[in-house]
């Protein structure tokens, strides 16, 4: 249950991030309202994974999968290009998400 909710946190905190960007700086009211419902969620159900999970562990899950599909999101909706230095740094934080997760004993599984 406890990445169930951190995978709907994940998950609105990517619609959120994806409707900020298309809110033009709060200048489109639709996309303006996901922002601010999103967010709320995302927060939510992150809180409740801090019961279960360490902070810097949940933290560490939760920004480091939500920048790699921010970025796919920006490069599939906004035709956002990344260069090699990004895609290496993308990558970093996706193989230390899996080293935190395969093998440190902080991460509760």
């Amino acid at each position: 249950m406890k990445y169930l909710l951190l995978l709907i946190a994940i998950i609105a905190e990517i619609i959120a991030t994806s409707s900020l960007k298309a809110s033009e700086g709060f200048t489109r009211p639709w996309p303006s309202v996901l922002v601010v419902v999103f967010y709320g969620i995302a927060f939510y159900c992150l809180s409740l994974t801090l019961k279960s999970i360490p902070l810097g562990i949940a933290y560490a899950i939760w920004s480091g999968v939500g920048i790699v599909l921010v970025s796919v999101i920006g490069l599939i909706l906004f035709k956002q290009k990344l260069d090699l230095p990004a895609v290496i740094g993308i990558s970093l934080i996706v193989i230390g998400v899996v080293v935190i997760n395969v093998f440190s004993k902080s991460s509760t599984h």
